[in-house]
């Protein structure tokens, strides 16, 4: 900036000169908007949007930029054609314009269904909220199926029967389709493969198992991107078969998450939301539930967690062995399973405060693991649970839901190596 350089009257007036109202100024130099304080302003404010040695103004570009957004809108202001109105010819019961309708219906996740309420308006599905009259609900929603909705409107959503690119009749598949199973009948459907997504329906099994029943050497695999392969692997790893687990949050005061994001990626995540925000409140429960989480990544469990331990999800097997080791689990239930490297690098004060806290919660504590560890993770929270003494009051197990549980990795690795050999004469997908 340049310095000792006067300001002259004459060059004040000329800024007063022909001006009215009021006019705020710090300096006289401010008034007189001289060269040193043009620089001083330029120093300033070096990334300015605007260039102030430029007549260009800030008005005159929102000008601007307000007429080209004006001249935009006018290509919407067409005519619209002419569309009349027509009335049912035999009005539909109940079907009242501008009043919505609502049905129950449920929406799955990971083949588990939750009971919902659709409201819709002449035929057409708007909004989607949780059934309160559904034990998995009770009113509420989670965010997959507030955006499931939007599934009924997806462009790419099929609305006619294609074949090599062309638009077909339903009738034309059909005839198709029954000429491939009659050709597929002469050998049992040693050619046929079904692919679905995980199936829970028992009407959808009777009818696959007929299906099956009438080709008794087609094949029936199951894959979904999301599986739950590392749970069952883990679930047989342990019980030596699949197996469903339960939890019971309302009546754990200890838990320990680990990498589980139970309160949002889970089938039951509504019900056990509920009970866990149950023991959030002091005067509900006379006293709060602590929660402890490893996750690799922030999950809205982690977010609510009152100790959380940010880790690689390489690291969390490490974890869990330490935990389970500190509490006797690995030795009492004679697990066949070598320390993971990392195990000598944790902090065994925390470790070991883990662990007394679950000890001294035994029968009301939890340890959860998530999907994304390990089956050997897995065992190690069931291992742990039933060290604890957790089994059948925090923990339950029952058989699975699934129609037919499978591993879902190894079921679409076989029908691929079929494929590859060219066993397979017809894939029909499902889902």
């Amino acid at each position: 900036m340049k310095k000792n350089q006067p300001v002259s009257l004459e060059q004040i007036g000329r800024q007063l000169k022909d001006k009215r109202g009021k006019r705020y100024w710090r300096t006289l130099e401010e008034l007189a908007e001289s060269e040193a304080f043009q620089e001083l302003v330029e120093n300033e404010f070096p990334e300015s949007p605007f260039d102030w040695k430029n007549a260009f103004s800030r008005r005159k570009f929102l000008q601007l930029m307000g007429a080209s957004m004006a001249f935009a809108g006018l290509t919407a202001c067409t005519r619209q054609p002419l569309e009349r109105i027509i009335p049912y010819v035999k009005p539909p019961e109940e079907i009242i314009p501008g009043k919505p309708l609502y049905f129950a219906t449920a929406n799955t996740m990971r083949g588990y269904a939750v009971g919902v309420l659709v409201e819709s308006h002449m035929g057409r599905p708007t909004k989607i909220e949780g059934n309160p009259d559904h034990p998995a609900s009770l009113g509420a929603s989670d965010i997959f199926a507030q955006a499931s909705i939007l599934d009924l409107y997806d462009p790419d959503r099929s609305r006619v029967v294609k074949y090599l690119g062309r638009i077909g009749a339903w009738e034309d598949f059909l005839s198709a389709m029954r000429t491939e199973l009659e050709a597929q009948k002469l050998n049992d459907g040693a050619g046929v493969r079904i692919l679905t997504e995980t199936v829970t329906s028992p009407t959808l099994h009777r009818q696959l198992q007929a299906f099956l029943s009438a080709f008794p050497l087609a094949k029936w695999h199951q894959y979904e991107p999301a599986h739950t392969d590392n749970t069952k692997a883990g679930a047989q790893l342990a019980f030596g078969q699949f197996v469903d687990t339960r939890y019971d949050f309302e009546n754990a005061d200890v838990i320990l998450s680990l990498d589980a994001d139970f309160l949002m990626n889970h089938p039951a995540s509504l019900p056990y939301a509920r009970q866990f925000s149950a023991r959030r409140r002091p005067e509900a429960a006379g006293h709060m539930n602590r929660l402890y989480v490893a996750e690799s990544t922030p999950t809205l469990t982690g977010s609510m967690a009152d100790h959380r331990w940010p880790l690689r999800a390489s690291e969390l097997p490490a974890l869990a062995f330490k935990v389970a080791d500190a509490l006797g689990a690995v030795a009492a239930q004679n697990l066949s399973l070598e320390a993971p490297l990392d195990a000598l690098d944790f902090d065994d004060n925390r470790v070991r405060a883990i662990a007394e806290d679950l000890q001294r919660h035994a029968g009301r504590c939890l340890v959860v693991a998530g999907e994304a560890q390990p089956p050997e993770v897995h065992l190690l929270a069931h291992a742990m649970n039933f060290a604890l003494g957790n089994v059948g009051k925090t923990v339950f197990y029952t058989d699975p839901v699934e129609a037919n549980p499978v591993l879902h990795g190894n079921s679409l690795r076989e029908l691929v190596e079929e494929m590859q050999a060219g066993s397979v004469d017809l894939l029909v997908m499902l889902g």
